[in-house]
């Protein structure tokens, strides 16, 4: 009887541990939000940094994940001082009046795919804030977790760039997330 009792009490307090998500934060060393659009036709990109936040996640509970990250809007970079430059004036990303992108998530789902999610959630650009999803990997590492997934927007839905005949409306956002404890 002992036995069983000390079971029953060790599979309870496993099983209450692993439903309870546990909160993680971003490393920007460790991560990357990429994005690619095309100008003049041509597939260009860049890269954010001064990623911040925090990530509440657990596999088994989704329904209390919850992930809200910033990067530095003025950290963009492209490999090219000049358009650099360009993307940080009040056109684009007027990193003067917003010094973040943001998002928040509202909800997280399973997928068909073993270790593969679905977001829900906000993106805000430059004040103006819509809803993205997508699909993403978890992937479980020594310290956390490595969540990787994409998206594509609208830069103009953001107010970025305003109309013009060479850059491409639409864009991919890609993302390399890793979080640790």
């Amino acid at each position: 009887m002992y036995s069983l009792k000390y079971f029953l009490i060790t599979f309870f307090s496993f099983s209450l541990h692993s439903a309870i998500a546990q909160t993680f934060t971003p490393t920007d060393a460790g991560s990357k939000v990429h994005f690619v659009i095309k100008n003049f036709g041509v597939k260009v990109g860049g890269d954010f940094s001064g990623l911040q936040g925090s990530v509440t996640f657990n596999p088994a509970n989704l329904s209390s994940c919850h992930f809200s990250v910033t990067v530095k809007s003025a950290s963009v970079d492209t490999d090219n001082r000049a358009m650099e430059n360009h993307l940080r004036k009040a056109e684009f990303f007027d990193v003067a009046q917003f010094p973040f992108l943001t998002f928040t998530s509202t909800r997280v789902t399973t997928s068909t795919i073993p270790d593969r999610y679905y977001m829900y959630g906000n993106l805000t650009i430059k004040g103006v804030t819509k809803p993205v999803e997508f699909g993403f990997s978890a992937i479980k590492t020594t310290t956390g977790f490595d969540f990787k997934g994409e998206f594509e927007l609208n830069r103009r839905d953001f107010g970025v760039g305003g109309n013009s005949f060479s850059l491409s409306d639409n864009l991919k956002v890609i993302l390399d997330i890793n979080v640790s404890k």
